[in-house]
């Protein structure tokens, strides 16, 4: 028997089959920059952030002691806020709390907690253009944290979804604290580099607290259940990770914020950034009460940095 003919289509890149032309008109995913290349099927687009080893876990609530009249006019706005915000979650840290009350809590707390970096780095970016002067490295650092915020936020959301009168307080509260960041900063930035500072110790030791739950019993699910895969994906855990160890990271992330913005109240606006790009290492070290203005910049923030 004869065999099937063999169907060619003509064109200036020579003959191919009618399966090699279907393959090239189907879809590619997002057209890439000129001269960038994907590096493998499935690259995501997120921001640099820290990955930790074990070591870096074991990190317990601290607290800078303030030293002006800025620093206490910070502190008292965080305690304030505290109060409110602990208030309108029914929180208590005398007491154990359930998962709802824990994810309530959660949820809000971090659909708050990723607007500093946003507006911080956007007002930094729109002087950078409106003085045609580099920003010294600052805006990276945080759009980082406000990246890492927003990711505490979507992982949080795999375990519960608010319903309509929660979502109407979210955009309430981020509508009120959007707007008064934003006038604080144009005002006051130091300031609010330290009113974040304060901020992130008092979610380092809600985490602690949250963590307490779990390793008491009051929590026991989740001593076991797995965490969800979205958090294993972005701080690299193990495969059995659980979800107390998705809030290790998180606490961990938490610390790292408080140390990088009392680090940047310590500066000034023209200081370059001591943070490598795409890394938070320092603030392992120390997070929140060794300022690093004296530290030398990095062969690495020197090659990145001269760009900006």
């Amino acid at each position: 028997a004869a065999a099937a003919p063999r169907l060619v289509l003509g064109g200036a890149r020579g003959q191919q089959t009618a399966a090699e032309a279907e393959e090239e008109r189907a879809p590619r995913g997002p057209a890439l920059h000129p001269g960038l290349q994907r590096q493998h099927k499935g690259q995501d687009y997120l921001l640099a952030h820290a990955v930790y080893e074990p070591g870096d876990l074991d990190i317990q609530p601290e607290h800078r002691p303030p030293q002006n009249a800025s620093d206490r006019l910070a502190l008292a706005a965080v305690s304030t806020m505290r109060r409110v915000f602990d208030y309108a979650t029914g929180y208590d840290p005398e007491k154990h709390m359930t998962q709802e009350h824990w994810l309530r809590r959660v949820i809000f707390l971090e659909s708050i907690a990723g607007v500093p970096g946003m507006v911080g780095a956007m007002l930094r970016h729109l002087r950078s253009l409106r003085n045609l002067k580099r920003d010294y490295g600052w805006i990276h650092t945080l759009l980082e944290e406000a990246e890492n915020e927003r990711m505490h936020l979507l992982t949080s959301l795999e375990l519960r979804r608010p319903g309509p009168f929660f979502r109407a307080f979210v955009i309430l509260g981020q509508g009120v604290f959007f707007n008064t960041y934003f006038l604080a900063y144009l005002v006051a930035p130091k300031t609010c580099h330290r009113f974040v500072g304060y901020l992130e110790e008092e979610a380092v030791r809600t985490y602690t607290h949250l963590l307490h739950d779990i390793d008491s019993g009051a929590l026991k699910d989740w001593q076991e259940q797995p965490a969800p895969e979205l958090a294993k994906n972005y701080w690299k855990l193990r495969e059995e990770a659980t979800m107390r160890d998705m809030f290790l990271s998180i606490r961990a992330d938490e610390a790292c914020h408080s140390h990088v913005n009392h680090t940047f109240s310590d500066l000034r606006d023209q200081d370059l950034n001591p943070f490598d790009p795409g890394s938070h290492m320092p603030c392992m070290q120390a997070h929140g009460d060794k300022p690093l203005e004296d530290a030398p910049p990095s062969d690495s923030q020197k090659k990145v940095l001269d760009a900006f």
